[in-house]
């Protein structure tokens, strides 16, 4: 079949992600697995892993759009793919805890043209990402343990399939289907405490848009509806400052994690 390269308006880019309509919430989720990889060691599978994102798209005129969302993910036991409290590191033996991953906000700004391929009905998206940026826990001797490089570095490789159709049909605000493919090559997560030891992360995952919350896996329902109900919805606005990452939610929430407190740390719905 013949696959050709064709570039979309950023309200159809927005149809896929999100929505156009700045009322609604869309729910992405995603499931997959976390290795290591270590020069000169076999790969370890160190986590499975179960996500979601809910975003917002709100249009500010001529063809672009703010997108605000907030993001879970959560680390897995991966034998019993229970939520993990605790993590007993293999290479040192210290068992830390485990920081799941609530990034509030994440945002970005659509505008412009989006390039995908079109392959028969199928429209797939692709975005090869590599952040590099300064490492915001290096300057602070009390991270050194933890996560002591000078600079951040990743590679986030997206694919995003959508029925090609949907993206013209003017009275869909968002796609009736979507499937995610998201793989991440990724430096320790500092609550690892894994130091300067070399290696690294690699994720392999995959996933889909669904309807709504009631969609979602019910072990995400549970965390959302007793845990983190902020989640239940995406921001109502975009917010100035930056987006949280991981690293940053180590940083804020450092005392906590060295009480041994339980992660994501409790989050009341937007009002």
């Amino acid at each position: 079949m013949v696959t050709t390269v064709k570039e979309f308006d950023a309200q159809q880019w927005v149809k896929t992600r999100s929505s156009l309509d700045a009322n609604e919430s869309t729910f992405l989720m995603w499931q997959g697995k976390i290795y290591s990889f270590i020069p000169g060691e076999k790969r370890k599978l160190l986590f499975k892993i179960l996500g979601v994102s809910v975003s917002r798209c709100i249009s500010t005129g001529e063809d672009s759009w703010d997108f605000t969302s907030r993001e879970l993910t959560y680390y897995l036991n991966p034998e019993t793919q229970e939520i993990l409290p605790k993590w007993e590191n293999p290479w040192t033996g210290q068992t830390v805890p485990v920081l799941h991953v609530a990034n509030n906000p994440v945002q970005g700004h659509f505008k412009g043209k989006f390039p995908a391929q079109v392959e028969g009905d199928t429209t797939t998206f692709v975005f090869d990402i590599f952040p590099t940026y300064p490492n915001p826990l290096a300057e602070d001797p009390k991270f050194a343990e933890y996560s002591p490089y000078e600079t951040y570095q990743a590679a986030e490789l997206f694919k995003l399939s959508v029925p090609t159709a949907d993206l013209f049909n003017s009275e869909l605000n968002s796609v009736s289907q979507l499937k995610l493919s998201w793989d991440r090559i990724g430096q320790w997560l500092p609550w690892m405490k894994m130091g300067d030891r070399a290696g690294n992360l690699i994720y392999s995952a995959f996933g889909c848009k669904v309807a709504g919350l009631a969609e979602l896996p019910q072990l995400l329902q549970d965390e959302i509806n007793h845990r983190v109900p902020l989640y239940k919805q995406a921001p109502k606005a975009f917010s100035d400052g930056e987006d949280m990452t991981s690293w940053l939610y180590f940083q804020k929430h450092f005392d906590a994690y060295l009480a041994g407190e339980i992660f994501p740390l409790p989050a009341a719905e937007e009002l």
